[in-house]
C-alpha cells in the first residue's frame, strides 16, 4: 500500500511518499517516535577576568599591538584612545578609563598581548 504524508520537520512541511507492505497476517506496525532536534550545546564559560587596579589600562582581547599613541607624561582625558590592538584584521581602539597623566606604556607596536594584560598606566 502506497500512503502520501506532510510532515513538518523545524517548521518546514515536506510531501512524502510511503510504501507499507501488504503482509497478509502482519500486524500493523507502532509508529516510530516523534523524531526531535539535538539539544544545543551549552554556551561555554566565561572565562575569569581580574580586575584591573585603578589607572591601569587592560587589553581588551588577544592581539597584537598595532598602534601606541600616547608617551608617558602625556596628559590624557577619560575616553582617550591609547593604544590599537588588532585581532583577526579587525582593530580595536584602547581608550584611557580616566583623565590623567600617562605614567608608563608597557606595550609597544609589533608585541603581542594577551586579553587583561596591562598595556598603560596613568597616575
Amino acid at each position: 500500500m502506497i500512503k502520501k504524508l506532510r510532515v513538518t520537520v523545524d517548521g518546514k512541511s515536506y510531501d512524502v511518499t510511503v510504501e507499507i507492505p501488504d503482509e497478509p497476517g502482519a500486524a500493523a506496525a507502532a509508529p516510530p517516535p516523534p523524531v526531535s532536534a539535538p539539544a544545543a550545546p551549552p554556551p561555554p564559560a566565561p572565562i575569569a577576568k581580574t580586575a584591573a587596579a585603578p589607572g591601569e589600562v587592560p587589553s581588551p582581547l588577544m592581539g597584537r599591538v598595532v598602534a601606541v599613541n600616547v608617551m608617558p607624561g602625556q596628559e590624557v582625558q577619560q575616553g582617550q584612545q591609547l593604544l590599537i590592538v588588532e585581532t583577526m584584521k579587525m582593530n580595536t581602539f584602547v581608550l584611557a578609563p580616566k583623565a590623567g597623566k600617562v605614567a608608563e606604556v608597557l606595550a609597544a607596536v609589533g608585541d603581542a598581548v594577551t586579553e587583561g594584560q596591562i598595556l598603560a598606566r596613568i597616575a
